[in-house]
């Protein structure tokens, strides 16, 4: 019984350390990989939007999180695009087609650029779809979010607001 209590102690006092290891993303409070990235419409690059705060979105046609949350990125978009937020989304669609129907369908009023090779989402370690990189306007990484958001909460608004 004494070795079983011992075991159970040992495993509770390591458990907090396996829980809050590595909770901060790479790169937060750092300044964010610049890039340029071309396809058939446009350049972009991160350093073009210095002085905006920059939700930079990773998403795919075919993600079904991503699909889920473009409607609240659209509106959010709408809403704090005169507060200095800009909206950078970089698609990792190989199908142009798909990639256009997407933007026609839901209606996307922000920079939107493709990446297939994904060498962008390389460069910040994106491992799944979506995520997103807040940076603010001296282009500092500020946060991360992974899966879909709702981006018209009012803590991220508020958030978004506060940088």
């Amino acid at each position: 019984m004494k070795i079983f209590l011992l075991v159970i102690c040992l495993a509770v006092s390591l458990f907090p350390a396996g829980c809050y290891s590595n909770t901060q993303p790479k790169g937060i409070g750092r300044a964010a990989p610049n890039f340029t990235v071309w396809d058939s419409e446009r350049k972009v690059s991160l350093g073009q939007f210095r002085g905006q705060i920059v939700v930079l979105n990773f998403w795919a046609s075919w993600c079904a999180p991503c699909i889920a949350e473009t409607p609240s990125l659209v509106n959010m978009q709408r809403q704090l695009q005169p507060k200095g937020v800009v909206v950078l989304a970089i698609s990792a669609d190989k199908d142009q087609d798909a990639y256009d129907r997407f933007l026609k369908n839901y209606g996307i009023n922000f920079v939107t650029v493709r990446d297939p090779t994904a060498a962008i989402q390389d460069l910040y370690g994106t491992s799944q779809l979506p995520e997103t990189y807040i940076i603010d306007r001296a282009g500092i990484l500020r946060r991360k979010f992974v899966n879909s958001v709702d981006w018209n909460s009012p803590e991220v608004v508020e958030f978004l607001k506060s940088l």
